[in-house]
């Protein structure tokens, strides 16, 4: 009888080391357990289910910087890009992703928004200024002297000696500048589809 008393407490020490205080299986002390494979493949599982794929930094024609290397795609054609369609690049040449993208953010800068397609239109707004003029006949020319006119836009833009004329064209409050920002945001909203793919509406500080 002793002996089966013992072997009875044994077996409840034994099975209660299993469980917590409150009743609760412990998950260390049940590893071990059970021989066979779990039936529930997903417990305790913490690998991502769905990752989904985007891009935080894209900037097209309608960035200084961009533009002035001789990006002339526009939001739409980015979007349209982005989720997985065909579209001709500016070099002419046709591009597709392998793999559409999930989310994306349109991030073009904010300063001197819009100048980058004026100046490759030549617009008159640019040209009435003798350094918008310099910049234009150095981009339309192409090749390396479009690299330099590139490089000395992008120069006078970050030692702050643009000329006084472009920069309050350019500059938030100005017509050009304000009418760039609502086509973003309008290209954000066409091609946001909930649950299919994410158009975030963002830009890039600089």
């Amino acid at each position: 009888m002793k002996q089966y008393l013992l072997s009875t407490a044994s077996a409840v020490l034994i099975a209660g080391s299993a469980f917590a205080t409150d009743g609760v299986p412990s998950e260390i002390a049940s590893e071990g357990t059970f021989k066979a494979p779990p039936y529930s493949p997903y417990a305790n599982r913490n690998l991502p289910e769905r990752p989904l794929w985007g891009d935080t930094h894209l900037h097209t024609g309608l960035s200084l910087d961009a533009g002035a290397f001789g990006n002339t795609l526009l939001p739409d054609t980015a979007w349209r890009f982005a989720k997985g369609e065909q579209v001709i690049s500016s070099t002419g040449q046709p591009v597709r992703l392998a793999r559409p993208l999930d989310w994306m953010v349109l991030t073009d800068h904010t300063d001197l928004m819009g100048f980058a397609p004026d100046l490759q239109a030549g617009k008159p707004g640019v040209l009435a200024d003798p350094k918008g003029r310099e910049w234009y006949e150095g981009y339309s020319k192409g090749g390396e002297a479009a690299g330099k006119s590139a490089f000395d836009l992008i120069t006078n833009f970050s030692q702050g000696t643009l000329p006084e004329l472009l920069l309050e064209s350019y500059s938030p409050g100005a017509d050009a500048f304000s009418f760039t920002w609502e086509h973003i945001v309008d290209a954000a909203e066409d091609h946001n589809e909930p649950g299919v793919f994410t158009a975030f509406i963002g830009f890039e500080w600089t």
